[in-house]
Parts: C-alpha cells; structure tokens; sequence
C-alpha cells in the first residue's frame, strides 16, 4: 500500500472511530423492578396525602356579599357538621376578602392561636389558607372562578368514613413513556370551566408530543410552576374503566426538552369520590382517542355534585 493510500486508510479509520465516539448511544430501558419501586412509593404517598386533604372534606358552603352565620345549629347560614359549636360566628363577604368575626367565647383557633376579635382570612389562590380550627373541624376560604366558599374538613363525618379507597391498574412499563415538549411562540392564561361551573385560570406553555398504544399523541399541560407540568386529560376509557370526568398526571420538563409521562402514576381528582371539590374540565385538545388503561381506576361510585 502507498503511502498516500495509507494515511487515507488511517483517516477514515479515525473518523469513523470519531463518529462512534460522538454518537449518543440509545438509552438503556429502565429496569422494571425499579419502575415498579418508584411508582408503588408514589401510590402509598398519594394515597396518604388524598386521605388527609381530600377525603376528610365535608362542606362546600359558596358565599355571598356580606354577612353569614356560622355553627352546627340549622339556623346558621351555614350549616357545620354536628361536632362543632352551635355557633362559631360568621362569615363577612366584602368583595374578594372575606373577615371571619367570633361569636364571644366560641373555641375557635388560627395557627393554634384563639381568635377572638375579627380577622381577615387569606384563601386558598395563592401559597395557602389560613384554616380555622374547632374540634376537629377545619375552615378555609375556597375559591373557585370569582366566588368565594367556605371549605369544610371533618374526619369524622360520613363521607371520611364510607369513603371506599383506591384501586389501580396494574404497574406497566409500557405506559410509562418519554415525551417531547413543543413550546408555544410565547407563555398564556387560559380560563378553564371547572365542575362547579366557574372559571379558573392556569398558565400554559406548550404541548408535550410522545407516542403511546402505538399512536403518536399530544397533551397541552399547565405549567404551575417553572418546569412542572399538569396534565387534566381524558381518555377513550373515560366513564368505563376510568373516571368519567378527567384524571391528573404530572410530569417534570428536564434540560434536554423532555419529560416522563407516567400513566401509571395516573390518579382520579378528588370530585371522583368527593362531592365538595372543584376540579378543572380537560380541554378538548387533551381528550385522548385511545384507551389509558393505566393508573387509576374509576371509583366504585357515581358522585352527583350538589347545588351550588
């Protein structure tokens, strides 16, 4: 071999070596004792969290402007479950701010501190609610679209006690998929119609593309916040093997562009089984026309939601 046609030879050999070097190798599967770990850790804690916040509420109590009472006897505006006082004081409505105002020697407390003079109570919009505590009742301001309702805690009421558990699918790896996020020009609001009819605004960003059952799919998340991803999605099992009105699912948006969407991680929002919860309606580019038969199962029951 001449000299020319072996440095030739030498040079493709070390390119293509190059090449070799430089091409991204193929992620390796995840193994599926791991999968099945991480998710069963995130069903127990799910579960734990549902029935301390969710499952223990009792009232949904919508208010008007001005004044209403408060307490267990039927006289009250509104009505509390039978373990608190007859009456805790009432509720003063004066546009977006509500004041609770104590009746005298009512056993009411803030951040374990008895109120006995008014104070202004902050809702739930933002980082948290003050709760006010009697017994083992809590109180908190809701707000669902431009109204304001009192939200009502009981651990001991009748639906913390009937309320009759989870049930999932089992854990699948398939279900568990790897998505594309393809953002919009630029972030926007959106109001959303929620089951109580209101509307709430969330942030979106973009949508997430990912191919799952064979089909190449889109999801628009809500962003709450910097790349955390909310997903309200319904599916073509929707109202037979799944909840009717949507499932949740969330996922986190990494460097690279992408995000993990784990249908097995798939949960009922909590107007699945509680009446007194607003929960938002999915949009109609997230109704998915193929079966999710991952994650959460439909709860046993059909729940009517009340007048509001």
């Amino acid at each position: 071999m001449t000299p020319a046609r072996l440095c030739a030879a030498v040079g493709v050999v070390a390119l293509a070596t190059l090449a070799a070097a430089c091409a991204k190798p193929a992620p390796a599967p995840e193994p599926e004792a791991a999968v099945t770990t991480e998710v069963q850790a995130w069903r127990d804690k799910h579960e734990a969290d549902y029935r301390r916040d969710w499952v223990t509420i009792a009232g949904l109590h919508f208010l008007h402007e001005g004044a209403q009472t408060a307490g267990s006897a039927k006289t009250n505006d509104v009505v509390l479950p039978a373990s608190a006082p007859a009456t805790v004081g009432r509720f003063v409505v004066e546009g977006a701010s509500v004041r609770f105002e104590p009746a005298a020697g009512a056993p009411v407390d803030l951040k374990g501190t008895r109120v006995t003079a008014p104070v202004v109570l902050k809702d739930d919009s933002g980082s948290g609610a003050d709760e006010l505590v009697t017994g083992t009742v809590k109180i908190a301001v809701h707000v669902s679209g431009n109204r304001r309702s009192l939200r009502v805690w009981d651990p001991e009421g009748p639906l913390a006690r009937g309320f009759k558990g989870f049930t999932w699918f089992p854990i699948q790896l398939d279900q568990r998929v790897t998505g594309r996020f393809i953002p919009d020009a630029s972030p926007r609001t959106l109001q959303v119609t929620n089951t109580f009819g209101d509307l709430d605004t969330f942030t979106t960003q973009g949508v997430v593309e990912f191919t799952l059952n064979g089909q190449t799919l889109r999801l628009r998340p809500f962003t709450t916040r910097p790349k955390r991803f909310y997903f309200v999605f319904k599916d073509a099992s929707s109202g037979t093997e799944t909840y009717a009105a949507a499932r949740f699912l969330y996922a986190d948006l990494k460097d690279d562009g992408t995000a993990v969407l784990d249908f097995n991680q798939a949960y009922n929002p909590p107007c699945a089984f509680n009446p007194y919860t607003t929960c938002p309606i999915p949009l109609p580019e997230n109704r998915l026309p193929v079966k999710v038969l991952a994650g959460e199962r439909a709860y046993p029951d059909q729940v009517e939601l009340p007048a509001s």
